[in-house]
């Protein structure tokens, strides 16, 4: 029995060391083949997130370029209304003294004197400073099609002549644009 029983010891002692041969071998590549494209494999896989996360990365960068470049045209332009705002608020506030200037032209224009020529420059000087800041005189004539958008009908008169319905007749007050803006509608009476 003793024999037996080693033989039984040797036996069970060979079927417990081949199960774990087997089990190693299987854990283990079977060729250094494998092992390389194993390692390729991960390789891939890394360079394909790397990648991922580049292009990502170069989409956060366009993203935020592109709102950069907005915000500063946005500023740029609101700077430059800011400044045409201002502008457009002295402007306004000079317009009477255009009026003033242009019913004394009219009191003088017969008249000659010396003193007369300077009120002339003086006035010449401010029409140009108007213009250099953009500012310019509506063209809205007796004559012409009333225009809501440029106009305001102070009054309605009839008119004899059916050519002149719904057209301006007469100006009673200038009206101004500045930079194609109109900051002041000309006030005119409309044939009906």
């Amino acid at each position: 029995m003793g024999n037996q029983a080693q033989e039984n010891d040797m036996n069970q002692n060979e079927e417990i060391l081949s199960e774990n041969t087997d089990e190693v071998a299987d854990n283990l590549p079977e060729t250094p083949a494998e092992e390389n494209k194993a390692v390729k494999e991960e390789g891939q896989v890394d360079s394909s997130k790397l990648q991922a996360e580049l292009a990502e990365q170069k989409d956060k960068y366009l993203r935020l370029y592109s709102e950069f470049d907005n915000f500063r045209r946005r500023t740029a332009k609101e700077k430059l209304e800011m400044v045409q705002s201002a502008n457009e608020q002295l402007i306004k506030a000079l317009l009477p003294v255009a009026d003033d200037f242009e019913r004394a032209e009219k009191s003088f224009k017969d008249k000659e004197s010396k003193e007369l020529e300077g009120f002339f420059l003086i006035y010449n000087k401010f029409k140009k400073t108007l213009d250099q800041y953009g500012v310019k005189i509506m063209d809205a004539g007796a004559g012409s099609e009333f225009n809501p958008d440029l106009h305001e009908a102070i009054t309605q008169i009839p008119t004899p002549d059916e050519k002149l319905k719904g057209k301006v007749v007469d100006v009673v007050e200038k009206g101004y644009l500045l930079n194609d803006k109109v900051i002041r509608f000309a006030k005119v009476v409309v044939g009906s």
